[in-house]
């Protein structure tokens, strides 16, 4: 009776955010280390399942980095990458392709519909113009190269929306079309916070393999649980936030600013964190909400 009594209270408790996100747009960005165990896909899809069976509207978007690499590898194509992103030249943008668009993307698509939900891919190329991304190297002056990688300059929301209605829950690859005409490769990170402004969406996800935001990036204990925008440049400068957080963390904070009301940083390999951070009262990983 014990048993049963907690069950009800966690659901009395998820209560009030199931009624306040019902019909409400949720973005989630599905990469790293929770994509190579079996077991962490199958609890984030059946989260992502929930949370379509209880009205909400999620929207999906993938990474694949290590799936990617291995093809590569396959090919004989090293692996590049500087400052967190990948270096992806003509080789490497046609494996990337092939692995997110034959073998990521309709993965997640087939065992979202085995849970029972509705689910249908998109290619990014439908979705996402993108400009060549160009930085300049803070040591040497130059800038760097990164190849066919871009970043988003537009989202055709259209097709996004025309599932959505049908409450059919998109799936997303990161590529978009250059001014070239030619296929690029968009940090997953970036691609989510495009599609998440793009649709002025209630939340943004992350679901990666660390905890959140920590203080020390060497201890998981230091989780910063709330972050305002404010103290998002401050733990930049300290190079808190570095590396593949840095494009994650600012793609969220433009999101923020273009009018997303928060952000949430969570452990993809930690059962249920989707439902456990947006769902409960303490949640489980690191929310970052705009300056009031």
């Amino acid at each position: 009776m014990k048993e049963s009594i907690k069950k009800a209270d966690v659901l009395i408790e998820a209560l009030p955010y199931i009624q306040q996100f019902r019909n409400e747009i949720i973005v989630i960005k599905f990469g790293g280390s929770a994509m190579e165990d079996k077991k962490h896909v199958d609890g984030i899809l059946a989260d992502i399942t929930f949370m379509e069976c209880v009205g909400m509207l999620p929207v999906v978007v993938h990474g694949g980095g290590k799936a990617i690499s291995r093809s590569m590898k396959e090919h004989g194509i090293e692996a590049k990458f500087v400052k967190g992103l990948r270096v992806t030249c003509e080789k490497t943008i046609n494996v990337v392709q092939k692995v997110m668009n034959e073998e990521i993307n309709p993965g997640i698509v087939v065992a979202l519909r085995e849970m029972g939900a509705n689910a249908d891919g998109l290619h990014g190329e439908d979705i996402f113009s993108v400009v060549r991304k160009k930085e300049i190297n803070p040591e040497t002056g130059e800038e760097i190269d990164f190849g066919y990688v871009g970043e988003p300059h537009g989202v055709d929301t259209g097709p996004i929306r025309l599932l959505l209605d049908k409450g059919i829950i998109p799936v997303i690859t990161p590529l978009g079309i250059g001014p070239d005409g030619k296929v690029h490769n968009i940090n997953a990170d970036t691609a989510a916070g495009a599609v998440a402004k793009a649709l002025k969406a209630r939340k943004l996800a992350y679901l990666s393999d660390v905890p959140g935001l920590l203080s020390n990036p060497k201890d998981p204990e230091s989780l910063l649980t709330t972050l305002r925008l404010t103290d998002i440049e401050e733990l930049i400068n300290k190079g808190v936030i570095d590396g593949g957080m840095r494009p994650k963390v600012l793609s969220g904070v433009e999101a923020l600013r273009a009018g997303v009301k928060k952000v949430h940083m969570i452990d993809g390999r930690m059962p249920h964190s989707l439902l456990l951070e947006i769902f409960t009262d303490k949640g489980v990983g690191t929310e970052i909400i705009r300056d009031e």
